[in-house]
């Protein structure tokens, strides 16, 4: 992206080396719409978060009183619509979350609703349903001398090999009690958005981001806790891997046939690798750094 997308009001600024660019548009109400959405993301109590149209030439993502994200097919241009008034903060982090993985995935980039630390120069990833603790366990090890790649949207890039684990914007995003019984009252929060009440800490002093690919050592699939639960680690089996990797990427189109074959392989060949465990673990503060030396020692393991 050259230096005219500098920020201005409905403009989102990115690198161009790791998300599609994005154009800008003047703010619009949103006006009804004649077509049918193919799919929706809905909240917890029902509502609609965003509505999936096909277009002629793309795709356009309506995320309903923010804005609208029209995107070419191949997912290398988005222009982003916004509402009046819509501050430029709530623009950026829609695009940088929710839209720019959706567009990765129509260039056949695999993305992951995953966190991912750094481990001995070694990416270590978290995946999960929303609300299972990703963040928090990110910032568990980012406020402890370890840096953090990214605490969603985790890109992973096949190599000959091995896989490599890209960064993701250099914030953190959590909710009031994990602020308050993590990070230091002098962190650096970026502005609010107007759709979330969860705070967004910035990279700088305590919190260190890292900016290049890693190698992937492992990936946790965060389990629902029982009471009086442990710590515990276990090897998820080929097909509890392939089905927990499905469920926690991003994929636009799931009715386009070429687009969900060629997902599935990349995914089955990362579910070969044998590097997706099952964390189960007590969702307390105070276990957190039993939960970060249990994680440290067995992902370091050459046994595990």
């Amino acid at each position: 992206m050259n230096k005219q997308n500098e920020q201005r009001a409905g403009t989102t600024v990115v690198p161009a080396s790791t998300f599609p660019g994005i154009n800008e548009t003047s703010p619009q109400l949103q006006a009804p719409l004649a077509a049918t959405p193919f799919h929706a993301w809905t909240t917890p109590d029902g509502e609609v978060w965003c509505n999936f149209y096909r277009q002629a030439d793309g795709y356009l993502l309506r995320f309903p009183g923010l804005a609208d994200f029209a995107m070419t097919s191949d997912g290398s241009r988005v222009t982003a619509i916004p509402v009046p008034d819509l501050d430029n903060a709530t623009l950026q982090h829609l695009y940088l979350n929710q839209v720019a993985p959706l567009a990765m995935s129509r260039q056949h980039k695999l993305v992951l609703h995953g966190g991912a630390v750094v481990i001995d120069n070694t990416a270590v990833a978290f995946i999960g349903r929303s609300g299972q603790g990703k963040s928090t366990l990110v910032a568990g090890f980012a406020t402890n001398g370890y840096r953090f790649l990214t605490d969603d949207g985790l890109q992973l890039i096949p190599q000959r090999d091995a896989w490599l684990a890209s960064p993701g914007p250099a914030s953190i995003r959590l909710w009031d009690d994990s602020t308050v019984a993590l990070m230091p009252a002098d962190s650096v929060l970026a502005p609010a958005i107007s759709y979330s009440s969860k705070a967004r800490l910035l990279a700088g002093g305590i919190l260190e981001h890292n900016a290049g690919d890693l190698p992937l050592r492992a990936i946790y699939l965060l389990d629902t806790p029982t009471d009086n639960a442990g710590i515990s680690i276990s090897a998820c089996s080929g097909s509890e891997t392939l089905m927990a990797l499905i469920g926690n990427s991003f994929l636009l189109d799931i009715e386009e046939r070429e687009v969900l074959e060629r997902h599935f392989a990349t995914l089955s060949e990362l579910a070969r690798k044998g590097i997706v465990f099952r964390l189960r673990y007590p969702r307390d503060y105070a276990q957190l750094p039993a939960v970060r030396t249990a994680i440290h020692q067995h992902a370091t393991d050459k046994s595990s």
